[in-house]
């Protein structure tokens, strides 16, 4: 059995000499793009690390992130090495709202099933490993507006807590167009889930996808390749939404990663 070598990662030794390149922030939420030698294997708290022809690869840190995550790199005729990174957390906006009628936060038995179907069309949507590297340009925000909700915030009803939202929410009329952060391939198009509504999904490779919801039109279909700064939804309040918006979600396969961490502020704020 072969050993591994655990190397702890220091400011006075740069990566590249390690053969690995890294181009993001270890912090809760984010997505993270490197390099490393064509042929090279990696797997990321256990699992395997899909990596192109050219050694670019992605991976994402999801909102509950540990406090110490490991990259095993594994190179043709080396020992593998075991990186060790520091995690940085965050602070998640919590809100505790009470006297919320019950029937309005507990769906009906009919409502649980529905969903459950739902969300397996789309976590079968999520696992595909498509071996394009579109993740590698720089994206760009599919809209500009107020944004209304944050990723990783919480609220707490009647002293339940519901799932975190994964999400940025952009305020902008119904119709308004929606357009692609990056190049990709659709991979999933609903028109009316019944927490999102229209939902679409566009693949960036290597499982990490943007999801789009709360949509009142989708123009793409299943299988189509975008571009980037394409048309390709307009902006809704189907599903379970008070106002029209856009909720741009981004995953990592099963890691939930927030989109903000690839374009930065929105253009204007500040």
């Amino acid at each position: 059995m072969k050993s591994q070598y655990v190397i702890f990662i220091c400011l006075w030794l740069p990566l590249a000499t390690l053969g690995l390149e890294l181009q993001g922030e270890w912090r809760q939420g984010h997505v993270l793009r490197g390099q490393v030698e064509p042929g090279s294997e990696l797997h990321f708290q256990g699992r395997k690390v899909p990596v192109a022809v050219s050694g670019d690869f992605v991976l994402g840190l999801g909102r509950d992130a540990p406090d110490e995550v490991e990259l095993t790199l594994s190179v043709k005729g080396k020992e593998p090495v075991v990186h060790r990174f520091a995690v940085a957390k965050r602070d998640y906006q919590i809100q505790s709202i009470t006297g919320v009628p019950q029937q309005t936060v507990t769906p009906s038995p009919e409502q649980v099933q529905r969903t459950r179907e739902e969300a397996a069309r789309v976590y079968q949507a999520r696992q595909q490993v498509l071996p394009a590297t579109d993740y590698k340009i720089d994206f760009i925000w599919p809209l500009t507006g107020r944004i209304t909700g944050v990723y990783g915030s919480q609220r707490i009803y009647n002293g339940e807590p519901r799932a975190p939202h994964y999400g940025v929410d952009i305020a902008r009329p119904t119709g308004t167009p929606v357009r692609a952060p990056a190049p990709g391939v659709v991979t999933l198009v609903e028109p009316d889930l019944f927490y999102s509504g229209g939902t679409l999904i566009v693949d960036h490779g290597h499982g990490l996808s943007s999801t789009f919801i709360h949509l009142s039109a989708i123009l793409v279909a299943v299988g189509d390749r975008v571009e980037q700064g394409e048309e390709i939804a307009e902006v809704g309040a189907s599903g379970r939404a008070t106002g029209p918006h856009l909720d741009w979600r981004m995953n990592w396969f099963d890691e939930r990663v927030d989109p903000v961490s690839l374009v930065g502020p929105m253009p204007g704020d500040g």
